[in-house]
């Protein structure tokens, strides 16, 4: 199966990469301003109509530059389900919130003790034509900022997405969790609850993808560059084994999430999550110990990349619970 980007998919990557690699005031702007954030909505609203392949080559290379920008949450947790599960009112009234004024969107998918769960114990019941919501969430991504919430809750006829304004009452955000009290919001269609899960694991996939690509690289140029004992790094043994290490986890990671992110199936998903889960944050670990001090500079991002790995690490659940999802399937 050839898992080659297609010219489109290689520009949005280039396009990118170039915004993030230059731009370091104002990226998630930046992004906007270029159209990268209206790859995947309808181009009756002004985007690209474009998918889940090009939104995750976007997502790899904000991984891969490390940049603080809300777009897993806002891309794959917003946008995506929005336009495969919204009505058109609603893409009308939300999606333009990211495409115009470059806004914020986000899903709360995980519970106390409960990454991603199948029967969220979060409840809605209906009330006039939307629901209301009771429940708390946890690991939502950027949810301070959002000006939008997909929240995954159960009702008598199974699991719904309900849109909630975290502006309105009932909602209470800490730091990245949310805590509903009769919160109002209208539903997705009916799927979206699965849909958003897909949608979340291959977004978050495609992310770390990036992040350990961007390691291994800073790490590659590190070793290149720095001497010891007159010669590089990198001629050492010890350190060309390790970095031969943190390649191959790379490159399964990469050949994992973009099977995940072409297909969308669980046991793909669940695959490259579990490897996600298990092997990204342990090669960062190995490419910052091979920096040695440097790596703790403030100033030298090592430490965004660390930081990344262990964020979508604790988001998709950890090694256990992706473990057990392979055992499910």
């Amino acid at each position: 199966m050839d898992f080659k980007l297609d010219e489109a998919q290689r520009e949005i990557a280039a396009l990118a990469a170039d915004v993030l690699g230059r731009e370091s005031d104002t990226p998630w702007k930046a992004l906007g301003e270029t159209g990268l954030l209206a790859l995947a909505v309808p181009e009756r609203l002004g985007g690209d109509g474009l998918g889940v392949l090009e939104t995750a080559v976007l997502l790899t290379e904000v991984g891969r530059k490390a940049v603080d920008v809300p777009a897993l949450a806002t891309l794959a947790l917003g946008v995506l389900p929005i336009v495969r599960y919204g009505t058109p009112g609603q893409q009308d009234a939300l999606l333009p919130l990211v495409t115009e004024q470059h806004g914020v969107l986000t899903a709360a998918l995980s519970e106390p003790s409960t990454p991603f769960p199948p029967k969220p114990a979060t409840t809605a019941r209906r009330e006039g034509s939307g629901y209301v919501v009771s429940g708390e969430k946890i690991n939502v991504p950027h949810a301070a900022s959002a000006h939008r919430i997909l929240v995954t809750a159960t009702t008598d006829q199974g699991s719904v997405v309900v849109v909630v304004d975290p502006a309105q009452p009932g909602s209470s955000i800490s730091d990245s969790s949310v805590q509903l009290t009769e919160a109002y919001g209208e539903a997705l269609q009916e799927g979206a609850a699965e849909g958003l899960r897909r949608f979340a694991l291959a977004g978050a996939c495609a992310v770390a993808d990036g992040v350990l690509a961007g390691a291994l690289d800073l790490t590659v140029r590190h070793l290149g560059t720095r001497h010891q004992f007159g010669k590089p790094l990198a001629t050492f043994q010890a350190a060309a084994c390790q970095v031969a290490d943190v390649y191959v986890a790379a490159r399964t990671l990469h050949l994992a999430a973009l099977s995940a992110c072409w297909s969308l199936d669980d046991n793909d998903l669940d695959t490259a999550a579990y490897w996600l889960a298990a092997e990204a944050l342990p090669a960062v670990h190995t490419c910052h110990h091979l920096h040695g001090g440097l790596g703790l500079d403030i100033t030298y991002p090592m430490h965004r990349y660390y930081g990344m790995a262990k964020e979508l690490t604790r988001f998709v659940g950890g090694v256990e619970h992706r473990l057990g999802a392979i055992d499910v399937h």
